[in-house]
């Protein structure tokens, strides 16, 4: 059986909204994804949502090679659990101010009914790895 006139125009539609969110591959380039291990993790203080990553990005970063992430994953993730996970990140998002805090990027996470699934690489690799 066919599709309804109803579910193609909202399959066109979807294909239309997601053209529009398109960019160019010399904008994707900008982004700087790299691997991270996780070497702290605790919950924020008088936050329901957020977790306190103290992150390794290694020796591409001689500058800053810790930095802190904080994360709206704690009704999912157990702080302790986090602690050693490589974890993909975007290392040259400028930070964000959050409960007093400041943040220094962000992790990469699928959502799948509303839970966040921590991206990671296959095998472990050095802090501070190229994701391209």
């Amino acid at each position: 059986m066919g599709q309804s006139k109803k579910q193609k125009k909202k399959k066109n539609q979807n294909l239309v909204s997601v053209h529009k969110n398109m960019i160019s591959f010399d904008d994707f380039k900008k982004i700087d994804l790299r691997v991270a291990k996780i070497i702290s993790a605790e919950k924020v203080e008088n936050s329901e949502k957020l977790i306190k990553l103290e992150i390794d990005l290694g020796t591409d970063f001689p500058d800053n090679p810790k930095r802190t992430l904080l994360a709206g994953i704690s009704k999912f993730y157990n702080p302790d659990d986090l602690i050693g996970r490589e974890i993909i990140m975007v290392a040259n998002l400028e930070p964000k101010s959050m409960m007093g805090m400041e943040s220094q990027g962000m992790l990469l996470a699928a959502v799948e009914d509303g839970k966040p699934i921590l991206i990671k690489p296959e095998s472990e690799v050095s802090p501070g790895t190229k994701v391209q």
